[in-house]
């Protein structure tokens, strides 16, 4: 089993991150406050620490920047009907922090309006999930993620945010009118801050 991946970032877009160590290539699928942590870094070395699956049809790999990030993942996905994609995709609406606190007071509301999380799924998380949430140790760890990393042309963000979305699964015409629609009210938003919000509306 992989513990993490610690090797040169040689690309980098908000949904996979290559690292490449001892000369191998490794894409690692990430989460949006993992990408966030890794804007800049490019041709750097970075660390990340690694959640295989491994199934007869299928080997991901799944990389995060804090511990307590990867323990929230992974907790996700002991919960009956939460996948990897659906714990991605819970993990890229909210920020670490912001998930343990939705765990630990019970806002089953605010986490259902995650794609294809239903409030009965989002209520079976909070309940299975609580009392561990609330032990997970936060300090000292990079979860609660700073959000102005630079911003790149409004034409740049546009396209990164949608081909994003769509690689979580969203329709790219209804992607492009969300994130159109978003960057119309503040044209400053970053990338991150754009796929948060689009995966509330989609």
């Amino acid at each position: 089993m992989i513990e993490y991946i610690k090797g040169i970032l040689t690309d980098l877009n908000p949904m996979e991150a290559v690292v490449e160590a001892a000369g191998v290539g490794y894409g690692i699928a990430i989460t949006l406050p993992t990408y966030s942590a890794l804007v800049g870094s490019e041709s750097q070395e970075v660390k990340l620490f690694i959640t295989e699956i491994i199934r007869e049809d299928t080997h991901e790999v799944y990389g995060f920047t804090a511990r307590t990030e990867r323990q929230l993942f992974e907790l996700l996905m002991t919960v009956s009907g939460v996948g990897a994609a659906t714990a991605r995709m819970i993990m890229s609406a909210f920020t670490a922090e912001e998930l343990r606190m939705l765990i630990a007071t019970g806002n089953s509301k605010a986490m259902s309006k995650v794609k294809g999380l239903g409030p009965k799924t989002a209520q079976r998380i909070i309940v299975d999930l609580k009392d561990k949430a609330i032990k997970l140790d936060m300090g000292g760890d990079p979860t609660e993620l700073p959000m102005d990393f630079g911003q790149p042309e409004d034409s740049g963000v546009k396209v990164e945010a949608v081909s994003a979305l769509t690689m979580l699964g969203f329709a790219t015409a209804a992607s492009s009118k969300a994130v159109d629609k978003i960057l119309k009210a503040d044209p400053t938003k970053t990338v991150e801050t754009v796929i948060r919000e689009a995966l509330k509306m989609l």
